[in-house]
């Protein structure tokens, strides 16, 4: 074989290998970025649960406190079925509706709270408290995490050429977690 036979198959060859190359270490980047996303919203989820899991015992102890309270115990209640509802469900924007309520319920809580000494003295209260705080801001950290991978996904399912790869692979965008416009006013507190 002469040297120009030989380029004419080793150069196609060397073309089609690099394709190939190039084709896996994109599917292997954007499997990377999608299992990321799904870490990223197990771990919102483990901590959604916890959180859903404290707020009866929360809303009990206050509940034995301020019975004539009851109408915001029942929507506090109502707010944390849709949320975990939501999750369950892994709907991010239901999740972020329903966490909005109930952001938007917990200075009402607390409002109740500060109306009975005795309660913001009890010790099962002011744990309870304690450890929402704690959750609440895992859960700020963590969303923002899931928010970042979900975006270094969505960008790379949509930029030039890894959107071919994507196409091929069936990738479809990941919606945010945006904060409800109920959560970004203020709180209204009336008894």
């Amino acid at each position: 074989m002469e040297p120009a036979e030989i380029a004419m198959i080793a150069i196609p060859a060397v073309l089609v290998l690099i394709g190939v190359i190039w084709f896996f270490s994109i599917w292997n980047r954007l499997v990377s970025l999608e299992e990321n996303a799904d870490q990223a919203w197990s771990n919102i989820d483990v901590l959604l649960n916890q959180r859903y899991d404290m707020i009866p015992n929360l809303v009990n102890i206050v509940k034995g406190y301020a019975e004539h309270e009851r109408e915001i115990f029942d929507q506090f209640a109502q707010a944390r079925n849709t949320a975990a509802g939501a999750l369950a469900q892994g709907d991010v924007k239901g999740v972020a509706a329903a966490e909005g309520m109930l952001a938007g319920m917990i200075p009402r809580i607390n409002m109740v709270a500060e109306q009975y000494p005795d309660l913001k003295a009890n010790q099962n209260f002011l744990g309870l408290q304690n450890q929402l705080v704690g959750l609440e801001n895992q859960i700020a950290d963590r969303r923002e995490f899931y928010n970042a991978a979900s975006t270094n996904f969505n960008k790379a399912i949509k930029m030039i050429p890894s959107n071919i790869v994507a196409g091929i692979k069936g990738c479809t965008e990941r919606q945010l977690w945006t904060v409800s416009a109920q959560v970004r006013e203020n709180v209204q507190i009336t008894f």
